[in-house]
């Protein structure tokens, strides 16, 4: 979470799996939970549409994410920063 204007706005850090769309790129974030009876770790997976204006991020990199205001029927995020360059 970081804090801007007094309010908490999530961030994630995910890995770009596609960039096919025109400022647009969809960004899967993983996340590690235990499972409550059998305390077996499991990795679970979600994709998130995030608004990229300059086009800078390509399939691979790994990115940090932070949520934005609504940009169409899916775009909720914004791309903040490229933080490793996928190798080519």
């Amino acid at each position: 979470m970081t804090v801007i204007w007094d309010k908490n706005i999530k961030e994630l850090t995910g890995k770009v799996v596609s960039d096919k769309m025109a400022k647009t790129i969809v960004v899967s974030v993983s996340t590690v939970k235990i499972h409550p009876l059998y305390k077996k770790r499991y990795t679970r997976h979600k994709k998130y549409y995030v608004h990229d204006e300059q086009e800078t991020a390509t399939i691979g990199d790994t990115v940090k994410i932070r949520a934005d205001r609504p940009r169409s029927k899916l775009k909720r995020w914004l791309l903040i920063d490229v933080i490793t360059k996928a190798a080519v």
